[in-house]
């Protein structure tokens, strides 16, 4: 047989090697596969398991948050008028509650739009996002963010701001439990409340007031964007403090609303071009109710403590806004006025201006910003002065020109010779105000302090209330904390002592000088003088309220009696002990604060009823449920201070003082009978008084200063307080029908003059004081006053 051929097993050999190497190549590929594919699912199932573990360690550590049902986040106290004005608000925070259903559909779409434009599409973590997020880090997309408004909710309301893992485990936990917990709606609701956005700001609705001074459902397209570009950073796009950067944030949000179908393209047009009023400084449209916001404030507290700040509770007052922003007005113009009339005291500061012109405007407005505006008495810096032409600049940058009658107030620093310290040069910081012709004028901000305030006489209520020329620079309430002498002002609660005495309007005293000497007083004299130091004899009583005669009101005293004259005011609501029974007490000797004289003045516009003055009408919680109200007292029911028929003819003597006598410009002015007042201005001009009413409105001025001294020789109660009061009569008495007072049984006119019936046909007290040139002691103290009255006795009150 022939021999295989030795070449056929090699060529065999040679293709089993080879076949058999590429499976082991593959083989060794698929091993590695396999070990990279065990290690990484290794790895996997112990991320699992630590992650696993972390949440099971983590989770019952997570905070309840069924709570957020219900959210109630800390609110502020708020004050408001009893129409609704807001007139101050209380708290760490500026939040104003807003559900849902209320916020404008334009802000929640500015929000998504740039905050998570898939929030009604996801369960809480925006996978997506994430994604879009890790490939804008490689730079494969523009950066949208990857925090959802959930888990923002989760962060702001539970959790701190530090970036650990950690944290980033309970935000994802947390944000799956509202999820379950919450409809999308509340979750949204919480966020658009919680946020923080500048200002002191939190909530959109708080942010939309504080910005553009506004509530949230009047915002616009371009105002909504603007709110929106707050929560990444509300100090880096702050519209106030950071324009460009918050305008250039608005403007990418209104297209981030146009490419997600919120808005049309027009409507991102229009946005884009609409010019924003941005509030820069104080709110000067609010009602300025500064003292009567302060009062309700500590009465709330005094009843909830410091919950009060955080419950947003809503309080609203018997206040009626047009009537205070009259009230407010009318006395810083009555105090601006009699500042005019001072010598100018001076430039508040000097500061060395350099040459460059952008280091004038950073040293300008260092110089004003520890000089604030104070309402309308602006700040501003004096870049060039002389005796014809100030040139001054204010801190926005305006030049100012005062000429003219405008230098008239501070002559005194214009001239060569001025002192250094008044002298008005470049670099002085003063004070101007816009005049009624639209010019400037030169100003001071006041020394001298003053009080209104205006009541119901019919409630008690408390209808306007300014306890100050500015709360911010002096925050003691003149109307409730400042015991004053009440000067003339207190004569007519004398006089209607005297009518239960058997005086009448017709009675005659004689307005004669009276000497009280030593052994009277239990000091020194006394000889008392009338304001003008004339004496015109004998006249009506009538006649001598009207002239305010001091003669006669202490004549009138001699006769009641001090110490019945003492029983007889505390009937007013003065307090006994603040008006020793001495004859002093007749011309205003004693201490009174303006409510107590508004409130006393209220007895004789009633009718003789005692109304205590009151401010909360309700309290209310956050979602307007009532907590507590006050029913508004019926006169009737309320205690009588005097009779009808002693009322009734006090409001004719009182209205004769309007008409003819001290405040004769009152019925001059306003055109209308149904007004009753009196002047006062006490010893050396140191207090300066007008009380009076209309029968729908009590109202009483007084200005002086806070340690007393001189206003003026002829600064008096008519000259100063009157016009305050007849400014803000203006206003409160518009629409106001004319009143003519019903004559009670048991009041009679005889002749033109009215009496009590048992009086009117000569009865009663018909003279006092002709056949005397002195005081009798038989009607004087019987006893020396102690000593420390005796300072009282020595004053002479006048008008």
């Amino acid at each position: 047989m022939p021999r295989t051929s030795p070449s056929k097993p090699s060529e065999k050999k040679s293709d089993s090697t080879s076949t058999r190497q590429l499976p082991t190549w593959l083989h060794w590929v698929f091993r590695v596969f396999l070990w990279l594919t065990g290690l990484a699912a290794a790895g996997a199932l112990a991320l699992v398991l630590t992650i696993a573990v972390a949440l099971a360690v983590a989770y019952p550590n997570l905070p309840d948050i069924s709570d957020l049902a219900d959210y109630r986040p800390k609110l502020p106290l708020r004050v408001y008028s009893s129409e609704g004005a807001l007139l101050g608000e209380f708290g760490e925070e500026r939040r104003n509650l807003t559900p849902i259903g209320e916020i404008p559909k334009v802000m929640k779409d500015a929000v998504l739009a740039i905050e998570d434009t898939r929030f009604f599409q996801h369960g809480g973590v925006d996978y997506k996002g994430v994604m879009r997020a890790g490939l804008a880090n490689l730079g494969k997309v523009k950066s949208q963010g990857a925090s959802t408004i959930t888990m923002q909710v989760a962060r702001n309301v539970y959790l701190s701001s530090e970036k650990t893992f950690t944290r980033k485990i309970y935000e994802i936990l947390l944000t799956f439990k509202l999820e379950h917990l919450l409809s999308k709606d509340q979750i949204l609701e919480i966020y658009m409340n919680q946020i923080y956005l500048g200002n002191r700001a939190y909530g959109f609705a708080a942010a939309s007031e504080a910005y553009f001074g506004k509530p949230l459902k009047s915002v616009s397209i371009a105002e909504a964007a603007m709110l929106a570009g707050l929560p990444k950073a509300p100090s880096a796009y702050n519209p106030i403090s950071n324009p460009k950067r918050a305008r250039s944030r608005q403007l990418y949000i209104i297209e981030r609303m146009q490419e997600n179908g919120f808005i049309s393209a027009q409507d991102a047009v229009n946005a884009k071009k609409e010019e924003l009023k941005i509030r820069s400084g104080p709110d000067n449209t609010r009602v300025h109710a500064e003292y009567v916001a302060e009062m309700a404030r500590q009465l709330i507290f005094a009843q909830y403590g410091n919950e009060a700040y955080t419950r947003g509770l809503n309080v609203y007052t018997t206040l009626n806004a047009a009537e205070q922003d009259a009230a407010y007005g009318a006395l810083r113009k009555g105090i601006m006025d009699y500042e005019r009339r001072q010598q100018y005291r001076g430039p508040e500061k000097f500061v060395a201006l350099p040459t460059a012109a952008q280091e004038v405007e950073d040293a300008i407005d260092d110089a004003l910003a520890n000089h604030p505006d104070n309402g309308d008495v602006l700040s501003a810096v004096v870049l060039e002065a002389s005796a014809r032409k100030i040139v001054a600049a204010r801190a926005n940058g305006d030049a100012l020109e005062i000429v003219g009658d405008g230098l008239k107030p501070a002559q005194s620093g214009l001239g060569d010779k001025a002192p250094p310290n008044i002298k008005i040069r470049r670099g002085a910081v003063i004070r101007v105000v816009k005049t009624p012709k639209n010019t400037w004028e030169i100003t001071q901000l006041p020394e001298v302090e003053g009080a209104f305030v205006a009541l119901d006489p019919r409630t008690g209520a408390i209808r306007a209330l300014v306890g100050g020329f500015d709360f911010d620079k002096n925050k003691f309430n003149h109307v409730t904390q400042a015991w004053r002498q009440p000067g003339s002002s207190f004569k007519p609660f004398i006089y209607s002592a005297a009518l239960e005495k058997g005086f009448t309007p017709a009675t005659i005293v004689n307005d004669a000088p009276l000497f009280f000497d030593a052994g009277v007083t239990g000091g020194q004299p006394w000889e008392p003088k009338n304001y003008d130091g004339k004496y015109d004899g004998p006249m009506s009583l009538r006649t001598g309220l009207a002239k305010s005669k001091n003669m006669i009101s202490i004549r009138v005293l001699q006769a009641v009696g001090p110490k019945a004259g003492q029983e007889w005011v505390s009937r007013f609501g003065f307090d006994a002990d603040r008006h020793p029974a001495y004859l002093t007490m007749a011309l205003g000797a004693g201490s009174v604060t303006p409510l107590q004289v508004a409130a006393g003045y209220s007895v004789f516009a009633n009718g003789g009823y005692r109304m205590n003055p009151w401010l909360i009408t309700k309290v209310t919680d956050h979602k307007g449920r009532v907590i507590s109200e006050t029913t508004p007292p019926v006169t009737s029911e309320q205690p009588r201070a005097i009779d009808a028929r002693n009322a009734f003819i006090m409001n004719s003597l009182l209205q004769e003082v309007t008409r003819s006598g001290t405040a004769a410009r009152a019925q001059g002015t306003l055109k209308r009978p149904d007004l009753y007042g009196k002047t006062g201005t006490t010893n050396d001009s140191w207090d300066a008084w007008f009380a009076g009413y209309q029968p729908t409105i009590a109202a009483v001025t007084w200005i002086g200063y806070d340690t007393p001294r001189n206003l003026g020789n002829r600064e008096t109660g008519g000259g100063l307080s009157l016009p305050v009061w007849i400014s803000f009569m203006q206003q409160a008495l518009k629409g106001v029908p004319v009143m003519e007072t019903p004559v009670p049984p048991g009041v009679v006119n005889v002749g033109g003059e009215w009496f009590y019936d048992e009086y009117a046909r000569n009865g009663g007290v018909g003279s006092v004081g002709l056949d005397d040139k002195s005081a009798s002691p038989a009607v004087a103290p019987t006893t020396p006053p102690p000593a420390e009255e005796r300072s009282r006795i020595l004053d002479l009150f006048r008008n």
